[in-house]
């Protein structure tokens, strides 16, 4: 079931998404396989801490994280790579995991990798692993306001 408060902020800001459930699944993987959407195609959410402060780095499924350049894009000192313990409680509602793109929704910040800015939907974790959101992209950017740029590499 789509979280909650994702959900009740699409349709307050009349946003059209479809809802997408499939068989349980937890890497962007399995995910992009079960809802038979192809893995460049499927956002995910990397939670990273950016000079000490939760961020959201959002990259299609079929790429990783350039620590190196999401460290330019936000023009920071220092970033890693956040411990599920230290973001689990931050998203109630919310499997582990499976939090959507929406950090204005959480009160942090949201990074974009410029591959996924380019494209004309986006689909992702809608706070289940059995269930993801596809809705436009201008949509979503105009919702959340992501720092758009390279942040992300094809391994």
């Amino acid at each position: 079931m789509t979280a909650q408060r994702l959900k009740d902020f699409l349709d307050r800001n009349g946003v059209k998404y479809v809802s997408i459930a499939h068989s349980p699944a937890y890497t962007a993987r399995e995910i992009a396989q079960a809802a038979h959407i192809p893995g460049k195609d499927l956002a995910k959410t990397v939670m990273v801490k950016i000079d000490g402060r939760m961020a959201m780095a959002v990259m299609p499924s079929s790429q990783k994280l350039d620590p190196a350049l999401l460290k330019q894009a936000g023009g920071a000192k220092r970033v890693v790579l956040a411990h599920e313990p230290e973001f689990e409680e931050r998203f109630p509602g919310c499997e582990v995991g499976a939090m959507p793109p929406f950090g204005n929704l959480y009160g942090m910040e949201v990074f974009v990798a410029e591959t996924l800015a380019a494209d004309e939907e986006i689909a992702f974790n809608a706070g289940s692993h059995t269930e993801l959101v596809r809705m436009a992209y201008k949509d979503f950017e105009r919702l959340v306001q992501p720092k758009v740029a390279r942040i992300s590499v094809t391994p």
